[in-house]
């Protein structure tokens, strides 16, 4: 349900030609995009699962933003979601930020599950809450943005990563396919894609729980991105005029050349 107090309090100070939704809100880039925009002067909707997660995140930001519990691998979850972010005014931009991965395993025993899981949320879940919002942001005063994080998984394959390529490949080209149709429309497609992040959960939760594999992923890596780093390129992507589309933004940290051209300290 939408967090009514948090909801009320934004609407009354912040203008409604800049009200974003951000998905995948509870954690990582999501919850870090939800702070920049706040603090840009966004009025922010938070998407995610976890309601106390949410509710932590609004109660930090002082009521400066609201939230909307939702699961966008379910129609009637998102429906519902949109139907009451709608009920609350119009939306200039979609963020895109809910996504995982689930495993590591070469394809000839990669766990089909995983992959379901993985097209569900990544590639079927962005498209679902795009669609029900493009006609809103397309009536956005001067026009409105899908922005989409997607990642560098999408644009080099590598070993044991087959499934996530795969999903993120077919976000990346979503977008880009959702820009080429919309040209003359009031509406700017964004793709941001971030190399390695350092969050706390994105690692843990493609290795099943198993902090061992998870650290590994990172260690000796000096300076991985940050969820803050990436909320930080959504943020001034979505600050440039409405009439400039920032097409894609691959950004990684200085140490990674490439997924598997990585500097690590001895």
């Amino acid at each position: 349900m939408v967090q009514s107090a948090g909801e009320s309090a934004m609407e009354a100070t912040a203008p409604a030609a800049k009200r974003a939704v951000v998905t995948g809100a509870s954690s990582g880039i999501g919850a870090a995009t939800v702070r920049a925009l706040v603090n840009d002067g966004w009025t922010v909707v938070a998407l995610a699962r976890r309601e106390e997660r949410l509710k932590a995140l609004v109660a930090e930001l002082g009521g400066k933003a609201g939230y909307v519990v939702c699961d966008i691998t379910d129609e009637a979850s998102t429906q519902a979601a949109v139907d009451r972010i709608l009920a609350g005014g119009p939306v200039k931009a979609l963020v895109n930020c809910a996504g995982a991965a689930f495993g590591k395993d070469p394809v000839a025993t990669a766990n089909l599950d995983d992959w379901r899981n993985m097209y569900e949320l990544n590639v079927i879940g962005t498209l679902r809450i795009t669609q029900k919002l493009l006609p809103a942001l397309k009536k956005a005063p001067g026009g409105g943005t899908v922005l989409v994080i997607s990642s560098t998984a999408g644009i080099e394959p590598y070993e044991g990563g087959a499934g996530y390529c795969a999903s993120k490949f077919a976000e990346k080209v979503m977008a880009r396919v959702l820009r080429l149709e919309q040209i003359g429309e009031p509406v700017r497609v964004v793709d941001i894609a971030p190399g390695m992040v350092h969050t706390d959960e994105f690692s843990l939760k493609r290795f099943g729980g198993d902090a061992e594999r998870a650290a590994a992923v990172y260690a000796g890596v000096p300076d991985p991105l940050s969820a803050e780093d990436v909320a930080e390129c959504v943020r001034w992507a979505l600050a440039q005029p409405d009439s400039v589309d920032i097409d894609s933004i691959v950004v990684r940290p200085r140490a990674e050349g490439s997924y598997t051209k990585v500097y690590r300290q001895q």
